[in-house]
């Protein structure tokens, strides 16, 4: 029987949440315990690229719009957040 390509996209997309959250919460902790700016835009980078997927899953299926825009609305949350996780990198704290 298998399962649908929509049931695997939101599988993958929940598995994207979950971890993303998870890096997200954990790096923020790290900033807060160690006091460092480097790590809190770590957090916000990739913060970004996980809201990025929440938005887009939720414009992909409760939105009756062109399924290209959620892939926009990704790919812009996923290209701001690795610059703000780019950036982190080379931030001095």
């Amino acid at each position: 029987m298998g399962i649908g390509l929509a049931t695997l996209v939101t599988i993958l997309k929940t598995v994207t949440l979950l971890l993303g959250g998870a890096i997200t919460y954990f790096a923020y902790e790290a900033s807060i315990r160690t006091h460092s700016r480097s790590i809190r835009l770590l957090a916000l980078g990739f913060g970004v690229v996980t809201l990025g997927a929440l938005f887009a899953g939720f414009v992909d299926t409760l939105l009756h719009v062109d399924p290209m825009l959620a892939l926009v609305i990704e790919s812009g949350f996923t290209g701001v957040g690795f610059a703000v996780i780019l950036y982190s990198l080379y931030v001095e704290d």
